[in-house]
């Protein structure tokens, strides 16, 4: 995203508005997730599940949407959101790790358009599989570095562009659903219900799908982000819940109508994007072609957004002090260069490690949705912090928000907490980087436990990795 628009590159443009705030919100929420959405829940879970998993992650998600409301409001003294207010509650290093952690966050999400891309195109392309070729990985990096070189120039009528890009994703989807239920079986809808023998226990159900629906809602905070920039403080919040109420209804009914069209089984099988596959079951290839195609454009809009979203983010950082200066020089145009090659190289070392992962949409997808965990828990656990003595409703709705990042956490799994701090570690550096600088001490006491602790799960992962406990 750039500073005046989610989806393209006018930064010094006029303060944003309520509405273009929403359609950032917006235009960040529905990317390459949803598109992916049938069959990420057909392997894990069946109808019954999926319904509880929407209502747990639309009222959790929601509950963190008044927490960036509110304390856009309340706080109006910090920017970037979620990384200042980790930072303003626990301290600079932790709100480092929180500024680093989004980043990257953002920077592995790109990799799952890539990968989608890819994949889309393999269905009449067979070299390139799954997204997940040699071939596949080389055309990315391509397309990975002409969007650099395209960003770095600043891009110009972002508003119409935008426009452009948000109705390529929203109308696919909407199509789909009417579709959807105007084929929809409702003996294939029952069988369904229960779910497949593979999916285990109901709340086994449920927790295999809460990665996915964090990838879904990635976006939900971004009004936050560029909250520098809004005409009102307020609108800042505004956007986020409206941005929330508008797509929460569209993703719970892209995976739930998909259970009516064929049975789960069938649709954990299909090749991403899955939506793709379940429309040409229910209405032939011209579905198939008709969701194709609205997703490259999407995903290749999101893609832009959310590479500007990751320089944004260590920009305001490096401006605070907080990252190393080199990271805080811009262009004429206000687009900072040096975070921009920062991202897209964090972007082409993980569309590497696609190469060598069991399934690189899925790896992706999970790792990006770990990654924004522990942002989120500090952003949550900071609004519990400051909301002592408040309002008891505020101070309820934040518990709600950390108790449900923290379920969050242990759904992902030892696997990917292990993973994310094999990427969190080595972050230090660029810390260290910014206190010697500054001539500051490099950690205090209580840094250095934080360091410790990052460290030893960074060499678990690392072992657990080469000893072939975890996979990717």
């Amino acid at each position: 995203m750039t500073q005046a628009d989610p989806q393209t590159a006018t930064p010094a443009a006029a303060k944003l508005t309520l509405p273009t705030l929403t359609t950032m919100v917006v235009g960040s929420m529905v990317g390459a997730g949803v598109f992916s959405l049938p069959r990420r829940f057909a392997q894990e879970t069946g109808v019954a599940g999926a319904l509880i998993a929407w209502a747990v992650a639309g009222t959790g998600m929601l509950m963190l949407a008044f927490v960036f409301q509110r304390l856009a409001v309340r706080r109006p003294d910090l920017d970037a959101g979620v990384y200042a207010y980790a930072k303003a509650g626990f301290g600079e290093y932790l709100g480092f790790f929180s500024a680093f952690g989004y980043w990257a966050s953002a920077c592995v999400g790109n990799v799952t358009y890539w990968v989608l891309i890819m994949s889309t195109i393999g269905a009449i392309a067979p070299a390139l599989g799954d997204g997940d070729t040699v071939l596949a990985v080389v055309l990315s990096s391509v397309g990975l570095w002409l969007f650099f070189a395209l960003i770095s120039r600043g891009v110009k009528e972002a508003a119409a562009i935008n426009r452009i890009v948000t109705v390529a994703k929203v109308v696919p989807i909407i199509v789909f659903v009417i579709l959807a239920l105007f084929y929809l079986k409702p003996a294939v809808f029952a069988d369904n219900f229960g779910g497949a023998d593979y999916a285990g226990s109901l709340f086994n159900q449920v927790r295999g799908t809460m990665l996915a629906t964090v990838f879904v809602f990635l976006g939900v905070e971004g009004a936050s982000v560029y909250s520098r920039h809004a005409k009102r403080r307020e609108d800042v919040g505004r956007a986020t819940l409206l941005g929330f109420v508008s797509v929460f209804a569209i993703f719970a009914s892209v995976t739930i109508v998909s259970y009516g069209l064929m049975p789960m089984e069938e649709i954990a099988e299909l090749r991403q994007p899955s939506m793709a596959g379940v429309l040409e079951h229910a209405v032939g290839t011209w579905g198939q072609v008709f969701v194709s195609v609205g997703l490259i454009v999407s995903v290749l809009g999101a893609y832009l957004a959310w590479t500007l979203m990751a320089a944004e983010v260590l920009y305001v950082a490096a401006k605070d002090d907080d990252m190393p200066r080199f990271l805080k020089r811009a262009t004429a145009a206000d687009v900072p260069v040096p975070a921009l090659v920062m991202s897209t190289v964090l972007s082409q070392i993980v569309l590497v490690v696609t190469l060598f992962s069991d399934d690189a949409f899925n790896f992706a997808l999970d790792l990006t949705s770990s990654l924004t965990l522990i942002p989120f828990l500090l952003a949550a656990a900071f609004a519990v912090k400051s909301g002592r003595g408040g309002p008891r409703g505020q101070l309820l709705i934040a518990l709600v928000a950390t108790l449900y990042t923290a379920f969050l956490i242990y759904a992902a799994g030892l696997k990917f907490v292990l993973v994310s701090f094999i990427i969190y570690a080595p972050a230090t550096v660029l810390f260290v980087m910014a206190r010697r600088e500054q001539g500051r001490r490099l950690f205090s006491a209580r840094e250095l436990v934080i360091l410790a602790v990052s460290v030893a799960g960074a060499v678990l992962g690392i072992v657990a990795l080469a000893l072939g406990w975890i996979s990717l």
